[in-house]
């Protein structure tokens, strides 16, 4: 491998692939903090060059963390289809990414390579991307769940209604539930963060909001983002859970300070595939974003993009129903500003995609950042023409319980609106059935009123 080149006249030679991938990542707060970011614009462009010559196999066969020492690691590389990869191996990265961007590659042909690329690599060729090569990547490709009901089809949007409580209420979590639904959010599911962490906690939401979408025949997913030994024993004692979630991230030291690992995530599929209230054959729910591993001091030295794109290729082993990327959650010091953060979402929804993830996004920020929300809905325009599967349904964009900004359920019919997208095909047509939206998924004047639901 061929890992220096001379730019302007001055010859960078870079350590590892690790050291590469990191020079080459667009500016991001959590590189500079743990003192691998490149320290000019032009050893961010030799960077650059230098992984454009490196093929599918060099970054494959070397992986940032060593295959020996880390969880996540084997599970990006046995999870790999071997034919698809030897197809794609002595491709240069540059070489992939062309072919990513040329108009005669079809999303047939992305979702055949589904399981040719390592996170290592779908880095390394969105580091090579322009904003407008990460929209018009990531449009291409279409990524279909089903668990009760159906998500990714072509021409849909969905959006998981999360109207949580600062006191685990349900009678208040309900009525947000039902403001949200009248405007045409949650067909990805109802969703609710809890602030207990108990099997009795988990079990009274999940209760009531069963007891609501049962008695209005909503057609939709149930999940409360306990941790997930919680909710699987929950399951265990019959709450109706249709799916389970869990956050995961990039390293297996990582993982472990969440209290997940390969095993247990098995489990919980197996577990949810026979206790769940679903058909699946998709049963989890993941969250990730750039820079959980920094934060909690589990990187190993890596790139936070890059560690976000391995977290992708061991989600894709559970073939999850949803993931849900929430980037410039954690603070300044993963994703600075606006900028930062805009560029990562773009990221993220892409790799997420190219390894075969259903992405969900949400650009969302915490007030203590220099993000402003112009940034985010900046971020929330791009990601809908880039074709993210869902987003978030917050009320009034503000969540009460973990402070930070999302998107509204005004965002969610006005995203639909501007590019002519409908729900969810069950979920559409209910809303039909409901009087809430018509057949072109407008809404119509009985929308937003939570109350029909009380009568």
């Amino acid at each position: 491998m061929k890992l220096k080149t001379t730019l302007n006249g001055k010859t960078f030679q870079f350590k590892d692939i690790k050291d590469v991938l990191a020079k080459a990542n667009e500016p991001k707060s959590a590189d500079r903090f743990q003192g691998i970011a490149a320290e000019t614009a032009t050893e961010r462009v030799a960077a650059k060059i230098v992984l454009s010559e490196l093929t599918v196999a060099d970054l494959t066969e070397n992986p940032t963390i060593p295959y020996e020492d880390d969880e996540v690691t084997r599970v990006n590389i046995d999870g790999l289809n071997l034919r698809a990869y030897n197809e794609k191996k002595n491709m240069t990265i540059g070489q992939l990414r062309e072919w990513i961007l040329d108009h005669k590659t079809t999303s047939e042909d992305l979702d055949r390579s589904t399981r040719a690329f390592t996170g290592e690599v779908a880095a390394g060729v969105a580091k090579l991307m322009s904003a407008m090569d990460l929209v018009y990547g990531a449009s291409k490709i279409r990524r279909v769940t089903r668990c009760r009901t159906t998500l990714g089809l072509p021409g849909t949007l969905s959006f998981r209604c999360q109207t949580n409580s600062s006191t685990d209420d349900p009678e208040s979590i309900l009525l947000g539930i039902m403001e949200g639904v009248s405007y045409g959010s949650g067909d990805a599911c109802l969703g609710i963060n809890p602030v207990e962490d108990s099997v009795e906690g988990t079990r009274r939401i999940a209760d009531a909001l069963y007891k609501f979408m049962d008695g209005f025949q909503v057609p939709t997913q149930i999940t409360v983002l306990s941790h997930i030994t919680t909710q699987m024993e929950s399951l265990r004692r019959g709450a109706p859970l249709s799916m389970l979630f869990q956050s995961i991230a990039g390293t297996q030291a990582a993982n472990e300070n969440f209290g997940v690992n390969r095993a247990l995530l098995t489990e919980a599929y197996d577990l949810a595939q026979h206790e769940a209230y679903s058909a699946g054959p998709n049963y989890l729910y993941f969250e990730t974003g750039q820079g959980s591993e920094v934060s909690i001091g589990a990187d190993c030295g890596v790139d936070e993009m890059t560690l976000e794109a391995r977290t992708y290729g061991f989600g894709r082993y559970f073939r999850p129903f949803m993931v849900n990327n929430v980037s410039g959650f954690i603070g300044p010091e993963t994703l600075y500003d606006g900028k930062e953060m805009i560029r990562a979402n773009l990221e993220d929804h892409f790799m997420g995609k190219l390894i075969g993830l259903p992405m969900g996004m949400a650009p969302c920020y915490t007030n203590h950042t220099s993000i402003t929300q112009d940034d985010q809905e900046m971020a929330t325009i791009l990601l809908n023409a880039a074709g993210a599967n869902y987003y978030m349904g917050v009320p009034v964009g503000d969540d009460v319980m973990l402070s930070y900004q999302d998107t509204s359920f005004h965002d969610d019919a006005a995203l639909r609106e501007l590019s002519h997208r409908l729900p969810a095909p069950e979920f559409h047509q209910w809303m039909m059935k409901m009087g809430l939206m018509d057949e072109k998924g407008i809404l119509t004047p009985k929308a937003g009123d939570g109350s029909i639901f009380l009568r």
